[in-house]
């Protein structure tokens, strides 16, 4: 398609200044709401003595803080010399931010850990690939960030009646928002795509937050009336 090039060698001022801007903002939400989660997720496994519950928050909390830290770190150090280094963990990072985010489901009564530890090992091989290469092997990367976010169908009657309501409404939002969020980093020509992309990441992260937030809520609130 005419309208999906390659990525966009410079931007203008006021893209470059505005996709910083995003970045400013997702790094001070994912520094103050980690604490935040770990804290919750510390009271719940201290209620039921549930340390798994807080090491699996403790992984998505820190695969959160690595994909805001290394993208805003590369897009705010473009011109730096290590820049090739940077864009590289940026693009390794969401592979780490993906998987990341499905740990805490890991937890689920009935879900064992071979899903999530496929997830892993796939989000491991994309990690091997983009340190090679972060964009010869463009196509194939994009599949895999595709393919490990809505992976979660393949247990969607697990989670259908584990999670709270909300929290699985707030997982598929965010997919949908991460696919469409895709379809603007594609569409280099399109004026301010990058920022758009930004984002959609921003925003879906933030709801995956909310439904791990709800999930331990829920399990809080089960233990207490226990």
């Amino acid at each position: 398609m005419s309208w999906m090039l390659d990525r966009r060698d410079s931007y203008s001022p006021d893209e470059t200044r505005l996709d910083a801007g995003i970045h400013v903002v997702g790094m001070v939400l994912v520094g103050l709401g980690v604490p935040v989660l770990l804290a919750v997720a510390f009271m719940v496994a201290r209620q039921g003595g549930e340390m798994r519950l807080l090491w699996a928050t403790g992984v998505y909390g820190l695969a959160l803080a690595a994909m805001i830290g290394a993208s805003a770190l590369f897009n705010l150090a473009r011109a730096a010399p290590l820049a090739w280094l940077y864009q590289r963990l940026d693009h390794s990072a969401i592979f780490v931010k993906i998987a990341g985010s499905y740990t805490p489901l890991t937890l689920i009564p009935g879900q064992g850990p071979g899903f999530v530890t496929a997830l892993w090992l796939t989000a491991c091989a994309g990690v091997a690939l983009k340190l090679y290469s972060p964009v010869r092997f463009r196509a194939l990367g994009i599949s895999l960030y595709l393919g490990m976010g809505w992976a979660g169908v393949a247990i969607l009657p697990q989670l259908w009646g584990s999670l709270p309501p909300a929290s699985l409404a707030l997982i598929l939002g965010a997919g949908a928002v991460y696919t469409l969020g895709v379809v603007f980093y594609l569409a280099t020509r399109l004026r301010y795509h990058y920022a758009i992309w930004h984002v959609c990441v921003l925003v879906a992260s933030l709801m995956i937050y909310a439904a791990i937030l709800g999930m331990l809520v829920a399990r809080w609130g089960q233990l207490v009336e226990i």
